[in-house]
């Protein structure tokens, strides 16, 4: 994934451990938690705990594990990837919390019903854990797949949602 030369970053704790938040010029360009797959390399990027998108985006979080907040209210840029992921990350933002969808059901409202592997590899991929809410992608059968973050945090947070 290719991210903006500019951005900004800054580390948050939350209930489900550290997670690392970076702001482009145009929007929000990733949520990771310390240790998830395809975590980037930010060694190039400012720390700035002041900055205004990502103070909001910090509060907007934890205003969501608290029970708060049901959606997020952010500007975001996913332009870190391609046209078909940016797609698929869209359609994600449609999945309202406590529903969820599977792999097959994206592709289907995407015009891409059998490209269900590539619609996981884009799920896989999604650079705003819990914003872009890939948590609520379950396979077909409603068995919990995989989680860039891992199984425990997608239980945790559809739990905190009410979808399990």
């Amino acid at each position: 994934m290719k991210f903006h030369p500019q951005l900004v970053a800054a580390r948050h704790r939350c209930p489900l451990g550290q997670v690392l938040v970076a702001a482009s010029p145009r929007g929000l360009a990733g949520l990771w938690f310390e240790g998830q797959r395809h975590h980037p390399d930010a060694a190039g990027w400012r720390l700035d705990p002041s900055h205004p998108l990502l103070r909001k985006a910090i509060a907007q979080l934890d205003e969501y594990f608290a029970g708060t907040r049901t959606s997020f209210d952010l500007p975001l840029d996913l332009q870190g990837g391609t046209a078909f992921q940016q797609s698929v990350w869209q359609a994600l933002l449609a999945v309202p919390r406590g529903g969820c969808t599977s792999y097959g059901e994206l592709g289907r409202r995407l015009g891409a019903p059998r490209a269900a592997r590539a619609i996981g590899a884009a799920v896989g991929r999604n650079p705003l854990s819990v914003v872009v809410p890939c948590h609520r992608v379950l396979g077909t059968d409603g068995s919990l797949t995989g989680y860039a973050g891992g199984l425990d945090r997608k239980t945790a947070l559809l739990r905190l949602e009410g979808a399990l």
